[in-house]
């Protein structure tokens, strides 16, 4: 399923079925339009998590919900700009796992933090899925093990795209370049959709990338996917190895989606929008698109994703500081 299908399966979201008048039935908020900050272009894990949970939005909460694809330094410029706004619910985030990691990096070059994590409120997890590594079918490598060896014979002259510098693509792939022994060529993108677009027209010879991104690809024969950063297979890609398997015990790596609002949210608002987000990845008709598009819903509420986030990160910045600093 690519991206305009994902749009079009919105439409069999009914505005009636099964979900309660939030607008009407809980109070005042909100009484204008709500946006929703995606910190990336197009076409990536943050923008196929974002399209469903908006439209369901709108529904529950009787406004619209204007997806703003503000794309900038990994995610960055769109994860400040949320974590500035006032929190009054009509500004959201839907983000990624570099959010922790962004922070971090900027310290690594002794550079001013655009955010920090505690500036930002957890709603509710979407998805969680491993990231998978993708090359063009047209490449000589039918293995990582082919990728690998040509990695050593020809070091830096394997480029690979990521959503920006410290982004979650680009630590996925310097956890495995580090683990390897590898120095590949890093090429920074505003976002995961203008690398996967180089990757197909053969700009680009690998990139890392969420399993429902690169699905519709790798079905229609452009792609062909080498290995799973994840700890285990996936039903989407059930013949696909983990690095784990193939030797490299230190690999793993997961690109997570998930929403946020700016931390002091009025207590009401909050309940309403935790609400909402369970009725949301609770509909048959939500999770049905999100299983199409190959990416299947990890709903936790805001308890667990609280917690769930503090963990990841610990894990990412740690990682993050084995790496050091990458140009």
């Amino acid at each position: 399923m690519d991206r305009r299908e994902i749009i079009a399966g919105l439409t069999a979201i009914s505005a009636g079925a099964c979900l309660p008048h939030f607008a009407a039935a809980q109070g005042a908020w909100p009484e204008q339009n709500i946006t929703m900050i995606v910190p990336f272009p197009p076409g990536g894990q943050a923008d196929l998590a974002a399209r469903p949970v908006a439209q369901s939005l709108e529904k529950l909460l009787g406004r619209s919900i204007v997806v703003d694809n503000r794309g900038g330094g990994g995610g960055a410029i769109g994860n400040a700009a949320t974590a500035r706004a006032t929190p009054d619910g009509y500004t959201l985030l839907m983000t990624l796992s570099s959010l922790a990691v962004l922070p971090e990096a900027a310290r690594l070059f002794d550079r001013p933090s655009p955010y920090e994590v505690t500036q930002l409120a957890p709603i509710a997890r979407v998805l969680a899925d491993p990231t998978l590594l993708a090359v063009p079918a047209s490449s000589p490598w039918k293995t990582l093990k082919d990728f690998v060896a040509d990695a050593k014979a020809s070091p830096g002259t394997i480029s690979y795209g990521s959503s920006g510098s410290y982004g979650t693509l680009h630590i996925a792939m310097e956890m495995f370049a580090a683990s390897a022994g590898i120095k590949l060529l890093h090429v920074p993108y505003r976002g995961a959709g203008p690398a996967l677009n180089d990757l197909l027209s053969g700009q680009l010879k690998a990139l890392a990338s969420a399993p429902g991104v690169l699905k519709p690809h790798v079905d229609s024969g452009a792609l062909r996917v080498l290995a799973n950063w994840g700890a285990q297979r996936i039903p989407s890609f059930p013949d696909l190895p983990t690095f784990k398997e193939l030797g490299y015990e230190d690999v793993e790596f997961y690109i997570w989606a998930g929403l946020f609002a700016p931390n002091g949210l009025p207590a009401a608002v909050t309940r309403k929008l935790e609400d909402a987000m369970k009725t949301t990845m609770a509909d048959p008709a939500i999770q049905q698109i999100f299983e199409k598009a190959g990416s299947p819903p990890a709903y936790q509420d805001a308890v667990a994703f609280k917690a769930f986030v503090e963990a990841d990160s610990a894990r990412l910045i740690a990682a993050t500081k084995k790496i050091g600093k990458v140009e």
